[in-house]
């Protein structure tokens, strides 16, 4: 089936309109992975041209956006969470490694908390995972890649603090 942003989005605010939680969550990442197997839809919103982050849509009532993001080089990123928000990544092209960690040490205003890697494993086109309130984690690639990802307000003003290994 081919999909446009304006009925994926419709679907999404449907999901989180009726359950806003986890599951409502899951439910929402079972849709990106259908989405993410649409040829059209990924070249659509994921060209080589375009940015490496770019708000899709953002929901004025939910306050979540969709966002295209095309990673233009190899990048590792720091341990870290979404805040008081969450994430969902989905995986369109390329492969993405992941490492979920363990908190050892809460971060404090003043310092870094501290983390130990829990597990890794590789998201593949079509897979997506959720990323709830507190789930560290650190995304990397070695090579370009393109994926979906839907949060569930904005990043930046969700009070992310800093983790790094112990």
């Amino acid at each position: 089936m081919a999909h446009t942003i304006e009925q994926f989005s419709s679907e999404v605010h449907a999901v989180l309109a009726a359950d806003p939680g986890p599951a409502g969550r899951e439910k929402v990442r079972r849709l990106l992975e259908d989405v993410l197997k649409d040829e059209d839809f990924v070249a659509t919103h994921l060209g080589d041209d375009q940015p490496e982050r770019r708000v899709l849509y953002e929901d004025r009532e939910l306050g979540f956006l969709i966002l295209g993001h095309v990673h233009h080089n190899a990048r590792r990123t720091k341990p870290h969470d979404h805040g008081s928000t969450w994430a969902i990544y989905g995986q369109a092209v390329g492969l993405t490694h992941m490492d979920e960690w363990e908190i050892v040490e809460p971060a404090t205003a003043e310092r870094p908390g501290k983390v130990r890697r829990a597990r890794s494993y590789e998201l593949t086109p079509g897979d997506a995972r959720v990323f709830n309130e507190g789930v560290v984690h650190s995304p990397w690639r070695d090579a370009p890649g393109k994926q979906v990802r839907i949060e569930g307000g904005h990043i930046e003003r969700a009070g992310r603090p800093a983790f790094e290994p112990a």
